[in-house]
């Protein structure tokens, strides 16, 4: 029997039972819906948050205190007064580390110093602490943070009131501060009339006096950025270590390369710079890594995770294989006298065995188009709550549907088989 009359029997014997079709086809359905669901949104997020990550900057670099694994090795050289890295180094974590551990100030001069052009400006910032800003009636809740003269360069910010601060306003651990435009605006109701004022910031359960030397806005229309970004007063770095009682020494700090410059040979570069100064450091390092290197990571984790609940939805793939042949053989026992018919006219027993298999595989794949259509419509509705473009994935639909129509042919074989090897006198008195 010909391929298109099988598909031709297979059809008119769901339409036959279109009730009894349905509910095996759910497992299948459901299974395949999941899987395209969960690739549509995971696909919309990383390609979202990557999108986020790169209009941040395509030549920013971060240079970040990392703890040492097992793998790096101890310089014969250094000086670590016999300590090896090894257990030291597993168990070493960036919420244990203290300040002498950080990057210093005076690494960042000495950075800048032997890198020259290659670097275009450097951001360090340092967190003072929340606070409040009371005038007459109104407060605003603020985040107090220290920054230096490359994080205006690093970050979206334009001054719309007043000016920026001024080289001794960094250096000379002045009390002054850039007030966002909406704290401004609650404050005095015009951003216009902050600039000048003597504000008073409760940090910590103290009183510290600033003078608002400008007022800027964030040009920026990322709901991402703006989370993370508004209502900050910005004060000179040496100010905030002064306020907080801590020393300029930071975790990270962000690097922006030179125009034409190489970012990842200048990664490396500075990575190296820093190896002879932790020589002696037994839990930490310093690396440095391009915001694209972070952006394929992050995919990849991304791409992980998404792959991993996939996999988890598609065992229900399984359980509706299983329903697939539990109804095959349902259906086998039903046309017994027709398989015995068949036989006895001349059928071979692989024609008979076709004939089930795709059956089964017909089944499964109605019930994956199904799916997929339910799929990419829950995914679809589920990016846009989440503000997401919604990006089907095009190989997650491909292997979707191969996969269904594998479980048809792995779950119907065994029916199949059985209705092959009937003997047909047999099947003929059945009853």
């Amino acid at each position: 029997m010909l391929l298109g009359e099988n598909i031709v029997l297979a059809l008119r014997s769901l339409a036959s039972n279109k009730m009894r079709a349905f509910l095996t086809m759910l497992g299948i359905i459901i299974g395949i819906a999941s899987v395209i669901a969960i690739f549509t949104v995971g696909n919309s997020l990383t390609l979202s948050v990557s999108e986020n990550m790169q209009s941040l900057g395509a030549n920013d670099i971060y240079v970040s205190l990392a703890p040492r694994t097992d793998k790096d090795e101890r310089d014969p050289d250094a000086d670590t007064d016999g300590i090896s890295f090894g257990s030291l180094a597993s168990g070493a974590s960036l919420m244990n580390a203290d300040e002498d551990d950080y990057i210093t100030a005076d690494m960042i001069h000495d950075m800048s110093k032997e890198f020259g052009s290659r670097i275009y400006a450097v951001n360090a910032q340092m967190q003072a602490g929340s606070g409040k800003i009371s005038v007459l009636r109104e407060t605003e809740s603020v985040s107090v943070l220290g920054v230096s003269a490359g994080y205006f360069i690093t970050n979206q910010v334009d001054i719309v009131a007043g000016s920026m601060f001024h080289g001794k306003d960094l250096s000379g651990r002045q009390k002054v501060c850039l007030m966002e435009k909406s704290t401004a605006e609650g404050l005095y109701g015009d951003a216009e009339e902050a600039v000048g004022k003597e504000i008073e910031v409760s940090i910590g359960g103290q009183s510290q006096e600033f003078a608002v030397l400008g007022v800027y806005e964030n040009n920026n229309s990322s709901s991402q950025y703006m989370m993370f970004q508004g209502k900050s007063l910005y004060i000179p770095l040496k100010t905030a270590a002064d306020i907080s009682h801590k020393t300029e020494s930071f975790q990270y700090v962000q690097v922006i390369a030179g125009v034409g410059e190489d970012t990842d040979q200048l990664s490396k570069d500075l990575t190296n710079f820093f190896v002879p100064l932790y020589r002696s450091n037994a839990e930490y390092k310093v690396t440095a890594l391009t915001l694209e290197g972070m952006v394929k990571m992050l995919d990849q984790l991304l791409g992980t995770i998404t792959t991993a609940i996939s996999i988890i939805a598609g065992i229900s793939l399984l359980v509706g294989g299983i329903g697939v042949m539990n109804i095959m053989l349902v259906s086998v026992t039903e046309r017994t006298k027709e398989i015995g018919t068949r036989k006895a006219l001349g059928a071979r027993n692989s024609s008979i065995r076709l004939q089930f298999i795709v059956e089964a595989m017909i089944i499964c794949l109605i019930g994956g188009m199904i799916g997929l259509a339910l799929g990419m419509g829950l995914g679809i509705f589920a990016s846009n709550m989440l503000g997401y473009p919604a990006v089907p994935s095009i190989s997650g639909i491909i292997i979707s549907i191969a996969f269904s129509m594998g479980i048809g042919l792995f779950f119907g074989y065994f029916p199949a088989d059985k209705a092959a090897q009937m003997n047909p006198i047999d099947a003929l008195r059945y009853e």
